[in-house]
């Protein structure tokens, strides 16, 4: 049995399906219970793609390759990161977040966003890591595709709800558009980029004025974000996809990103229930 599946986000490259599922099939039954029902945990699979950006030997002593702000050679890695530091420096011009992107320019939005609550002062590379994950999703067909196919591999005749997570929201929202005969039901993303502007144009199908595409044949979409969170910079994804989509706010604590508060929250219970 096979109610939900879960699609997770980036930095999962050294996890699999079962260590996830592990974190995520007991929050999720934590968040039912939260909402005053119950969920078995065995109704619940782990859609795994992080292997996919698993790097090859000699990357680090971390795993995380050596990354400098240099490194940063591509438009769209550059534009994710303008992105991410324009949201928390209001004072940033558009024309300033995207143009002129010198070394220097690079290093001094890096040095922000790492400072960031959901990076935490990690090192620069982690910053460089994760968005060269997102961009090499959109960039690469291979990578896109076989994201897409281990949802497709892992929902059931009896799947009715796709969560995702993160990068794992743009994977789930996707793959339902591409294939509108899933029997997948509702939609729940969790802290989901799926409305950063230079993702729109990008995605698959594009979104190049609001409305953005329906999820296909589902029913119902909600959208749960916490309003400090630097990954879901548009909270409302209604704004970019319509007024059917349900845009409900959350309080995660300290770690507004991770998954699991979101899991846990009575909001995604009570969706789930």
């Amino acid at each position: 049995m096979t109610r939900i599946v879960c699609v997770h986000g980036i930095g999962q490259a050294y996890e699999a399906a079962e260590t996830l599922l592990a974190t995520w099939a007991p929050a999720l039954a934590g968040g039912v219970s939260n909402a005053g029902g119950r969920l078995d945990p065995a109704e619940v699979s782990m859609a795994f793609y992080g292997a996919l950006f698993r790097p090859e030997g000699g990357k680090g002593a971390d795993g995380i390759p050596e990354y400098a702000p240099g490194d940063l050679e591509d438009t769209l890695e550059r534009a994710l990161l303008a992105d991410l530091y324009a949201a928390h420096a209001p004072d940033m011009t558009d024309g300033a977040a995207t143009k002129g992107l010198g070394a220097r320019t690079l290093a001094g939005m890096l040095q922000v966003v790492a400072a960031l609550p959901f990076f935490g002062g990690v090192a620069q590379k982690v910053v460089i890591w994760h968005l060269k994950q997102v961009a090499r999703y959109v960039r690469e067909p291979a990578i896109r595709r076989a994201a897409r196919q281990a949802v497709l591999d892992t929902i059931r005749p009896d799947t009715r709800i796709l969560v995702g997570h993160s990068l794992g929201s743009i994977v789930a929202w996707e793959t339902l558009c591409a294939h509108p005969g899933l029997p997948v039901r509702t939609l729940l993303t969790l802290g989901s980029p799926l409305g950063v502007p230079a993702l729109l144009p990008r995605l698959d199908p594009p979104v190049r004025q609001p409305p953005g595409e329906w999820p296909g044949g589902v029913t119902r979409w909600v959208n749960i974000a916490d309003a400090r969170d630097v990954v879901a910079l548009e909270k409302r994804l209604g704004r970019v996809f319509g007024d059917r989509v349900e845009d409900i706010p959350v309080q995660n604590g300290a770690t507004m990103h991770d998954v699991k508060p979101y899991l846990t929250s009575r909001q995604a219970g009570e969706v789930l229930a």
